[in-house]
């Protein structure tokens, strides 16, 4: 599998940056003047309670929502208005907490459309499927190909996802994910609903998937032993709030963060 497309942010600059975003549905403020970074190359973990706004955030990241107030600076450049599809485009891509799968689709084609935005023939030669367009399909085939033996599942690569267990969706969707070449991969939950030893293979996959492949990571999790052990730095929301930023072994000590989340004696 190849890298991401790379780009000309330097490892350890800033890959993107919130600036004071706010968000409200109503009279629901979902996030309140929050602002963070992400760093080129390093996994960024957003923790916080449930309602806290961490996938309220993600959704502003990739345009999904817009905030009411202040803005997404990527790769330097302001986004004003910027679409899903759009922020795919730039180099984008993500998993949900809620699986989100085509069921009546094999593995194989599951990962596939993640290479739609990499796949250039017209309308045309793809319903034709001869020529330049099978060749180009070929080629992508074999990319994702490469991904299905990354993430240890060829034994399921003809296996319509709707018959696969929950931990095995997941690590389809990581690949669907991975078929775009992200250079920022945003993780909703990617452990959620997993037991130990599932859990453990995709903090495996992720771990490669930042080191092998220099893919910038943001991860939402709850596992907070996930979360130390993972990151390398972490920005703590409650109540749409940021209450704290810092590396895992900071936030793990911080007062502010035990009393809303962590729940530890202090």
């Amino acid at each position: 599998m190849r890298a991401p497309a790379t780009s000309n942010i330097a490892a350890g600059e800033v890959l993107l940056a919130a600036e004071n975003v706010s968000l409200a549905f109503g009279g629901v403020k979902a996030l309140s003047d929050v602002s963070f970074d992400i760093r080129k190359g390093e996994i960024r973990a957003i923790i916080g309670p449930n309602g806290a706004g961490k996938t309220s955030m993600l959704n502003v990241i990739n345009g999904f929502y817009h905030p009411q107030k202040g803005a997404i600076t990527y790769k330097g450049a302001p986004r004003d208005n910027m679409r899903p599809y759009r922020a795919a485009e730039l180099g984008i891509a993500r998993t949900f907490q809620n699986v989100a799968l085509f069921r009546g689709m094999s593995t194989l084609d599951n990962i596939m459309a993640g290479r739609t935005l990499q796949m250039h023939r017209g309308f045309f030669w793809q319903c034709l499927r001869f020529g330049p367009a099978m060749r180009e399909e070929v080629e992508h085939r074999q990319r994702v190909e490469q991904i299905i033996d990354f993430l240890e599942i060829p034994h399921i690569r003809r296996v319509p996802v709707g018959r696969l267990p929950y931990g095995l969706q997941k690590r389809v969707e990581l690949g669907r994910a991975l078929a775009m070449e992200p250079e920022l991969l945003l993780l909703d939950e990617p452990m959620a609903g997993m037991n130990l030893e599932e859990k453990e293979d995709m903090c495996r996959f992720v771990i490669d998937v930042n080191n092998q492949f220099g893919t910038t990571i943001a991860l939402i999790e709850h596992d907070m032993g996930v979360v130390m052990d993972l990151s390398d730095r972490v920005v703590v929301l409650d109540y749409g709030r940021k209450i704290a930023d810092a590396t895992p072994a900071e936030v793990k000590q911080d007062k502010t963060v035990i009393d809303a989340y962590l729940g530890l004696p202090h």
